[in-house]
């Protein structure tokens, strides 16, 4: 059995031919780290220039790994860990200087197959799911969006944010009471 056998497609394909294997990377976790980064930044825009980073990024990295390192990466884990990064900086950063005068409100972004009720509805509670993240502490929003947004086990999201798994769970418990509150106080 050769090394790569036992490989999920991603890994493989890294380990075969890294323009090929980014490009597999690129589209089995895209939608992941798109997600998450909108949920942690909250605005559409914010969201996409942290996913093309993160992915940026990401390639160069991997440009520099060697074949074992290739072999044991865990992407998921990995990329929330270069995402959460980034948006620890841009968060440090938007601290330091003034917000602008006029800040660009999200584009809609519009699928013509898509029934408009259902679009709007959609695009409702997104809006609102967002504003109320917004309103947690960061580190509870971080624990709540990767947990329940990624999908990540609580094992990698204590990996991805270098926090004990007790202080994990103890940060989505939180921010989960406060999302219930935050929502029936509307």
């Amino acid at each position: 059995m050769r090394e790569t056998d036992c490989l999920d497609p991603v890994r493989k394909a890294l380990l075969d031919d890294l323009d090929e294997g980014f490009a597999e990377l690129y589209g089995a976790y895209r939608g992941m780290v798109f997600s998450a980064a909108l949920r942690l930044s909250g605005r559409w825009a914010d969201a996409e220039d942290l996913t093309a980073e993160a992915f940026l990024r990401a390639y160069r990295a991997l440009a520099g790994y060697e074949r074992d390192r290739l072999a044991e990466l865990q992407p998921r884990a990995w990329l929330m860990t270069i995402l959460m990064n980034l948006w620890r900086n841009q968060v440090r950063t938007s601290a330091r200087k003034p917000p602008p005068e006029l800040r660009d409100q999200p584009v809609d972004k519009i699928d013509p197959g898509e029934d408009v009720e259902e679009a709007a509805a959609r695009r409702e509670t997104g809006d609102e799911l967002a504003v109320l993240l917004g309103r947690l502490p960061a580190e509870q929003r971080a624990a709540v969006v990767l947990r329940h947004v990624v999908d990540l086990p609580v094992s990698e999201v204590a990996a991805v944010l270098r926090i004990p798994q007790g202080t994990v769970k103890s940060h989505v418990s939180r921010g989960l009471r406060r999302l219930r509150e935050l929502g029936g106080a509307r």
